[in-house]
């Protein structure tokens, strides 16, 4: 049995640490926290030993935590990096490193230039192969795993008929924990946005990507705009959409009026966290004009990176043949059942 150390407690590090106890094959060994609040004893009531940084001690003497970060590391197989975006690097020049630790990143970190936690970037469609045998990688972030989701089946069908995709991100504010976070009343633009950048490192820089970012007031995932050009007439949009019927992760929506809606049914239904895990497309969006589909699909923020850190750890640790890694994930997910519960409630009336 492996042991891994989830180094944060927020919006990820909480989720991660919930799926991944019940894995049979690794033993969670704790939790790290950075900020003494009352995620700490949520993380006690929920069976999780609670571990600090040692310069931290003092401001943590009213929890009842269990030691150190850094001695919780030296008995650990791997670390699952959750902590807040830029102290990944720190972590791994600091602690892992030197320590001699695998270790998984998340999407507030990068894989460019001097602070570039590892040299692959993880989408499970695209790369899967790719981290095994590795030691540091870094997960993508919902965005980013997202389109990899959407493109890498669109690439595989139509290759050569593609010319170019064109993404608008339309991203929420913060996250539903993130309640102390405020909505401002404003719709903010992002320049130079890295997301483009990050889906070219694994589908190759020479993707005919082209991206724009903006940042709207909510809280109920991210919603992406994709105008798909192809180099003659495109393909009937019953084939276009016939891609994705089996898809893992990917579910095909008729009805929805709008992201709150899906995030609540996915609530109704008891989903883990209010997530359905996963990529919805629009059906009722989708589009055929000239020599162009338009399509809109909606992201589950943080739920779409879950599965995908489970499936990169697979790869880490036990260099697993990717048919083997899903089908274990998919006993702790139930990503074919949500699938099947969404496609049904949302069909064609």
């Amino acid at each position: 049995m492996k042991k891994v150390f989830i180094n944060g407690y927020g919006s990820i590090g909480s989720r991660i640490s919930q799926f991944i106890k019940d894995d049979p094959e690794i033993e969670v060994i704790g939790v790290g926290k950075y900020s003494p609040d009352e995620k700490v004893n949520r993380a006690i009531s929920n069976g999780f030993s609670v571990y600090v940084p040692e310069n931290q001690k003092d401001s943590f003497k009213n929890y009842k935590i269990s030691g150190t970060i850094e001695k919780v590391l030296d008995d650990c197989d791997l670390v699952i990096d959750a902590s807040p975006s830029g102290h990944g690097f720190l972590n791994k020049k600091n602690l892992y490193e030197p320590k001699n630790i695998k270790a998984i990143y998340q999407g507030g970190e990068t894989v460019y230039g001097e602070k570039a936690v590892s040299d692959l970037l993880f989408n499970s469609r695209v790369n899967y192969k790719q981290a095994i045998g590795k030691k540091h990688v870094m997960q993508g972030s919902c965005n980013v795993t997202g389109m990899g989701r959407i493109l890498q089946p669109i690439r595989e069908k139509y290759g050569e008929r593609l010319l170019r995709f064109d993404i608008i991100l339309i991203r929420r504010w913060a996250d539903l924990e993130q309640t102390d976070k405020e909505l401002k009343d404003t719709i903010e633009w992002t320049e130079n946005p890295h997301q483009a950048d990050d889906v070219k490192s694994y589908m190759g820089k020479d993707t005919p990507l082209f991206l724009r970012a903006i940042k709207v007031p909510t809280r109920q995932m991210h919603l992406h705009i994709l105008d798909i050009r192809f180099k003659n007439s495109p393909p009937d949009l019953s084939e276009f959409l016939d891609i994705f019927k089996n898809e893992y992760g990917v579910a095909i929506l008729h009805t929805a009026k709008g992201t709150k809606e899906v995030r609540d049914y996915a609530d109704s239904m008891k989903f883990s966290f209010k997530d359905t895990n996963m990529i919805h497309i629009h059906a009722n969006m989708l589009e055929s004009i000239g020599d162009t589909i338009k399509m809109m699909y909606s992201d589950d923020q943080t739920g779409i990176v879950i599965p995908e850190n489970h499936l990169l750890m697979q790869a880490l640790l036990f260099e697993k043949t990717y048919d083997d890694a899903f089908k274990h994930s998919e006993e702790l997910f139930h990503m074919g059942e949500k699938k099947k519960i969404l496609e049904e409630h949302f069909a064609k009336k």
